[in-house]
């Protein structure tokens, strides 16, 4: 008996037998587990905007196969953004002739990536294709070409008056990969509007 306990002793000096991992101990991820997803695209890296026009990374293929797998609901998503976003401009790709009072640049673009307005990046349905619907959304953006607070150059000295950048929020058909039970969601995203111009007190 006395044999028998001296080699339990031994073996828990040893570390055969010890303690279990204490509460906060995480086990490591199975062998093949997903990867974790990257927060911030790659293009965000090569432009100081808040979009990317181009991604050499969008999983084209991957939002192709969710949309295939959640085609009733997705297009049923998509439909109602067109139907009730009142600045949805699809369809349109040319600028009519505008005069501004603070000089600006206007174009119609088609993110691929974008920042919500939580301030996360998302990755936005754009050109692909499933069941024979094109899944495209285009947003109108204008951003001022002077530096904001600068005088508006059209309007008389005698006024005070500063060039101001506005935003709009435009809605989004977003993936998510990280949602596995539906992918796909409708998100808010502020883009360049408009460059104004605020007019203040008169001065002789």
């Amino acid at each position: 008996m006395s044999i028998k306990l001296t080699i339990i002793a031994s073996l828990m000096v040893i570390g055969v037998f010890s303690d279990p991992e204490p509460s906060h101990y995480k086990a490591p991820p199975p062998y093949g587990a997903q990867p974790k997803y990257i927060e911030i695209p790659h293009c965000a890296k090569n432009t100081t905007k808040s979009w990317c026009l181009e991604d050499s990374e969008y999983p084209q293929h991957e939002v192709q196969q969710a949309l295939d797998q959640h085609y009733q609901a997705v297009v049923a998503f998509y439909k109602d953004k067109l139907a009730n976003t009142e600045n949805s401009v699809d369809e349109l790709d040319k600028l009519n002739d505008e005069v501004y009072l603070c000089p600006s640049s206007t174009d119609y673009v088609r993110p691929f990536r974008a920042i919500n307005v939580d301030g996360k990046w998302r990755t936005i349905v754009n050109g692909v294709e499933s069941y024979g619907i094109k899944y495209t959304q285009t947003a109108r953006i204008e951003e001022c070409d002077v530096v904001v607070g600068t005088t508006c150059p059209l309007v008389p000295s005698c006024y005070e008056s500063k060039c101001i950048q506005k935003n709009i929020f435009h809605r989004f058909l977003v993936y998510n990969p990280k949602d596995y039970t539906f992918p796909f969601a409708i998100e808010k995203f502020k883009l360049p509007g408009s460059c104004g111009c605020v007019v203040g007190a008169f001065h002789l």
